[in-house]
């Protein structure tokens, strides 16, 4: 059955501050379709979202609805409330009544049949927190079709599902567009784009790349250059001394349940070496393997020449720096000084200069470090006064002064500008250069290929394979992290 347009927009235009995160940007959605969104991050995905579901207001441009088309969103991250049952997370808002008391049978009438369509088998007095997170993903959707919506956002869906749940939403999905409900399917995996959608968008920078485009008219190497566009294929190389003997960093085999399938990788000293992969891959946990974050279920670590660390504590002493994404929440005491957060694990954690050494004596130190990371601001400085390029110079100061062995880093360059962008990669080549191994993550692609000797790819948990030299591109990592694990 053919339907009609559910929604349109066009010429939508949003900015936040200086920033234009929309430049023009617009989508048509039709019933009986799923309609995937996708693009790099940043690239504006998630503000046209909210301004297609209302939360936000466009700068500029036109969205037109189908007279009484209702909208559901259901985001990556669940509204769900863990402590109430599945019956109460179903109906939050003005359930049904009978006398004043709340009618749970018809909540109950209400909600089996798109619980049956759903293929949801749960008691409605469970509660959602103790249900498996596929199943709590189908109560928000159930919850969602309860409104009875023209128009279904699915954000990311299934960013943290395992495969035999996504096959699940895949039949969902096939149910809901027989019944005519337009779907927009935001997504990062490449493959659930071919797998699922009749027609696909690619945002770049605010911007359509890809305007609807039938699912049988694209492969992914043209959507991921649709993402990148004409940016550079082959960035400059640089050439690094490496040390053979002895790599301060050895995996050998590890598995983490869930998580890590016999993971195998070194990084010698002198060496920047990349980890890529999609979200849930496994390149994040193979870091916090390393930072003695997570333990392993079998395998060998070495790291430092001292063994599987079995505390963060344990790998500072091992002679590990692990710089993470989040500098807020993880990296800094934002209400202390410079010189209080700079010199924190040199000398609380490590015990460094003594059991009390003298306030100007860790405010020197600190000076030295400041100067080396060029910060703009003096170790008397609050933190939380300092822009965030500068409160991640500050995070790297506290590391530094560690002076490691092995440098962990979680998205370096995560929320600043340009000019710290390279301020950042000058010293993480700094430190190669000095000796230290680097092990580096992060979201943005043309990052890794600017400071990596070579990255290593994750698929489903495990390394499916490693780019360096001329094959170390945007193009070729985008590609890598898309493919199936063992193509």
């Amino acid at each position: 059955m053919t339907y009609g347009d559910v929604l349109v927009a066009r010429g939508l235009v949003k900015s936040y501050g200086g920033v234009r995160a929309l430049d023009g940007a617009g989508i048509r959605l039709r019933g009986g379709e799923v309609h995937t969104l996708v693009g790099e991050n940043g690239a504006g995905k998630s503000t046209l979202v909210r301004i297609l579901s209302g939360t936000r207001a466009a700068d500029a441009g036109a969205v037109r609805a189908a007279p009484g088309t209702r909208i559901a969103v259901v985001s990556q991250e669940l509204s769900l409330f863990p402590d109430l049952t599945v019956r109460e997370n179903l109906f939050p808002h003005r359930p049904p009544r009978r006398h004043g008391l709340l009618d749970r049978g018809a909540m109950d009438r209400a909600a089996r049949p798109v619980l049956d369509e759903l293929g949801l088998d749960v008691d409605l007095d469970a509660r959602v927190g103790e249900l498996p997170l596929a199943d709590q993903q189908l109560t928000e959707i159930t919850r969602a079709l309860l409104r009875d919506p023209g128009l279904l956002v699915l954000d990311e869906p299934t960013s943290a599902l395992p495969a035999a749940a996504v096959d699940r939403l895949e039949r969902v999905l096939h149910a809901l567009t027989g019944r005519g409900i337009a779907v927009l399917y935001v997504t990062h995996f490449l493959a659930e784009v071919m797998r699922f959608a009749h027609r696909v968008t690619v945002l770049r920078d605010g911007r359509v790349a890809l305007s609807g485009v039938r699912r049988a008219e694209v492969d992914v190497p043209e959507l991921v250059a649709a993402m990148l566009g004409g940016r550079p294929e082959q960035p400059e190389r640089r050439t690094r001394t490496v040390v053979d003997l002895a790599p301060p960093v050895v995996l050998s085999q590890v598995s983490v349940p869930g998580r890590l399938a016999d993971v195998t990788f070194t990084v010698r000293a002198g060496e920047v070496v990349g980890v890529a992969g999609l979200q849930g891959a496994g390149h994040l946990d193979a870091l916090e393997v390393v930072c003695g974050r997570t333990a392993i279920s079998a395998g060998r670590v070495d790291i430092g020449g001292r063994g599987l660390p079995r505390s963060l504590r344990d790998a500072i002493r091992a002679g590990v720096a692990f710089v993470p994404s989040d500098r807020k929440r993880y990296g800094l005491m934002t209400d202390r000084a410079v010189w209080e957060n700079a010199t924190a694990v040199s000398w609380l954690g490590l015990g460094r200069g003594g059991v009390m050494p003298s306030r100007a004596e860790l405010v020197r130190r600190t000076a030295g470090l400041t100067e080396r990371l060029q910060l703009r601001g003096g170790p008397y400085d609050v933190v939380a006064r300092l822009s965030g390029g500068n409160q991640q110079k500050v995070v790297l100061a506290k590391w530094l002064a560690t002076e490691p062995r092995i440098v962990v880093l979680d998205d370096p360059t995560r929320g600043v500008d340009i000019g710290v962008r390279g301020e950042m990669h000058r010293i993480i080549g700094e430190l190669a250069a000095g000796g230290a191994a680097v092990l580096i993550a992060s979201t943005d692609l043309a990052e890794l290929t600017e400071v990596c000797d070579r990255v290593l790819v994750f698929v489903r948990g495990r390394v499916d394979g490693e780019l360096s030299g001329s094959r170390l591109t945007e193009r070729s990592l985008a590609v890598a992290m898309q493919r199936p694990s063992g193509d």
